[in-house]
């Protein structure tokens, strides 16, 4: 045999940490390895027969797709093979030598060692053929693509332990055979009993048959005595055809882990059936944890598409926005053509429909989620950020996914509170929704901007999401009540301000004038205006960014992005009766009123949560000072 028919090469380093991670990490729940390779089985015949809709040469002579499983309990062998679209040699290399996804190193990194986590971020990366190496010791597969001769069938074999070979080979069938020398304590998996209760447990929803190798009758010498007879296991007919109250929860949950190649539970679901002008099914779930590579935008996503039962697309991502990227599930169409495209799907105006019901049926699902507090806080803690795209993608459900919304403020700091708890606690006379952007929490509890809020008991939502400044931008109001950054342009309290506040303001703004005006001279490289501040009860100054300015998050996200934040200088408010403002004001050489104004305006920077230009400077000033105070 020569070289170009026969070679040995070696697993991506990926595959062999992943194989080493997934046998031991799997160990407890070994019986997943079959769902898993009979889910590969069945996308394999959806594509053929999504093919064969063009091409039906494809089909050859055998129509009927199925899935069927044999076993051996005297060789100590189980095999599975399936009639679909099946491999050539470049697809057997890419398809089981290596991961060919986006974030795979990063998902690496993520593995911790700890067998419990690391399962469930094996599930969600989707290793199905690999988890035949939990059973096996050797996993042979020969396959034959759809339309190619018989001579170009491929033959791939592998211990798991670091390499695999590839030959060619004559194979008569089309699609896919895995035969797996099974390990010795796995010799459960060459039973029948064993295999038929395996399939109906993980199986029943695959909409094909799946088909079970029937006890085979021996004679006195232990040879076969009749041909391979086959039954059919499963209910083969697809989950979401059938009605919601035919269908029990583990078969909805089963369901999920076939399509969402999952290895937990989902969260939540939704089923349903739409009738009149337009007619689909839609059956959609909420996962319990995140994907890995939710924040790769250009990770596949999206739900697999169906056209009357016909696989047509495995990630149709026209169906949803993209900030409900995490929704995964089916949607089958009575009324597509079967010969649909990605290209036709973006141009077709039935899409357009669809995908504003789906959202709509989606914000609902989590609406009624959201009416179970402990529930809904397991899915914010996985996709809140995710959701937090939303008001600026989808102008129409803006209102609606502002409800879904939850913050952490003055009342509470878990990430519970939503804007209407909020606007329930609001007082008497407040007609505004306040809050506070920042890079942490410890940060925002504790900046300087909060003071008059909680001398006059008003809750203030705090925002440390790097989203969080973004997000506001594209939330104008809730429930008629608009949104005020505290720490944004001039701070109007309205009916909550009695008079005395307002004139007590507007009396130091006077007698201040030329202390503010001083102020100003001193740091006019580093502000833009100084004023008598509403905000502070405690602090002598604070820092506070223009009405029309970005904010420090804005601008630490376009640095990142390698552009350039628009040149703005922030105000300087100062608290009139701190006895610091009174000692500046005291100070009548103007060298050393200038290093206390710079010392005020950094402190008042680094309790905003900015970093200093100068640090070093700052350092030294204060170092003066304290050697000044020392000294007296």
């Amino acid at each position: 045999m020569s070289q170009a028919e026969k070679q040995t090469l070696g697993f991506q380093t990926e595959v062999k940490q992943l194989l080493h991670l997934m046998v031991h990490a799997l160990y407890s729940n070994r019986e997943i390895f079959l769902r898993e390779l009979i889910s590969n089985a069945s996308d394999a015949c959806d594509k053929l027969r999504f093919q064969a809709i063009a091409h039906p040469a494809l089909l050859e002579e055998d129509p009927e797709l199925r899935v069927r499983i044999s076993f051996d309990e005297k060789a100590g062998t189980l095999t599975l093979e399936d009639n679909g679209i099946g491999m050539d040699r470049e697809d057997v290399i890419a398809n089981l030598g290596t991961i060919a996804r986006s974030g795979t190193a990063e998902f690496m990194k993520q593995l911790t060692g700890d067998q419990k986590k690391d399962s469930h971020l094996i599930g969600q990366f989707g290793v199905g053929f690999y988890s035949a190496f939990i059973v096996a010791d050797e996993v042979t597969v020969e396959t034959r693509k759809a339309g190619a001769a018989l001579a170009d069938a491929v033959r791939w074999t592998s211990k798991g332990d670091g390499e695999f070979t590839v030959e060619s080979i004559e194979r008569a069938p089309r699609g896919t055979r895995i035969t797996l020398q099974l390990k010795e304590d796995a010799s459960e998996f060459a039973n029948g009993w064993r295999l038929r209760n395996i399939i109906h447990k993980y199986s029943d929803h695959i909409g094909l048959p799946i088909q079970l190798q029937k006890d085979v009758e021996v004679d006195s010498e232990g040879e076969q005595a009749s041909a391979v007879e086959w039954e059919t296991i499963n209910k083969a007919n697809a989950l979401w055809t059938r009605s919601k109250s035919d269908i029990k929860e583990e078969e909805y949950k089963e369901f999920y882990k076939h399509v969402a190649h999952d290895f937990e539970d989902p969260l939540d679901w939704s089923h349903n059936k739409v009738e009149g002008k337009q007619e689909y099914t839609s059956l959609l779930y909420v996962p319990k944890r995140a994907p890995f590579d939710l924040y790769h935008r250009e990770a596949p996503r999206g739900l697999k598409l169906y056209v009357q039962r016909v696989f047509i697309l495995d990630n149709a991502e026209q169906f949803l926005p993209l900030y409900l990227r995490f929704i995964k599930g089916v949607v089958d169409s009575s009324d597509l053509p079967l010969n649909i495209s990605r290209e036709i799907l973006q141009q077709n105006p039935q899409i357009d429909s669809m995908k504003t019901a789906l959202t709509k049926r989606v914000l609902s699902l989590l609406e009624k989620m959201a009416e179970d507090k402990e529930k809904y806080q397991g899915f914010w803690k996985e996709f809140g950020q995710v959701l937090k795209e939303g008001p600026g993608e989808d102008y129409a459900n803006r209102e609606r996914i502002a409800g879904l919304l939850r913050f952490s403020s003055t009342s509470e700091n878990e990430q519970s509170v939503s804007l209407a708890d909020y606007v329930s606690r609001m007082k008497e006379g407040q007609d505004k929704i306040y809050y506070l952007v920042g890079e942490s929490l410890a940060q925002v509890k504790s900046s300087p901007h909060l003071e008059v809020f909680r001398k006059k008991g008003i809750e203030v939502l705090l925002l440390t999401d790097r989203i969080d400044e973004w997000l506001m931008s594209h939330l104008n109001e809730f429930d008629g009540k608009s949104f005020v950054d505290v720490a944004r342009g001039d701070l109007d309290l309205g009916a909550l301000d009695s008079e005395e506040d307002k004139k007590a303001q507007e009396q130091a703004s006077e007698t201040k004038k030329d202390l503010l005006e001083r102020i100003k001279k001193s740091l006019e490289e580093r502000v833009s205006e100084v004023r008598v501040s509403t905000r502070l009860t405690d602090s002598p100054a604070v820092l506070v960014i223009g009405a029309g300015d970005l904010g420090v998050q804005m601008r630490k996200i376009l640095e990142a992005a390698g552009q350039k934040a628009p040149d703005s200088k922030p105000i300087l408010e100062i608290n009139p009766g701190h006895p610091l403002i009174e000692r500046l004001e005291a100070e009548q050489q103007e060298g050393r009123f200038g290093e206390l104004a710079l010392l005020l305006c950094d402190q008042a920077a680094l309790a905003a949560g900015e970093s200093l230009e100068d640090p070093g400077q700052f350092v030294q000033r204060l170092n003066r000072l304290l050697l000044e105070l020392s000294s007296h």
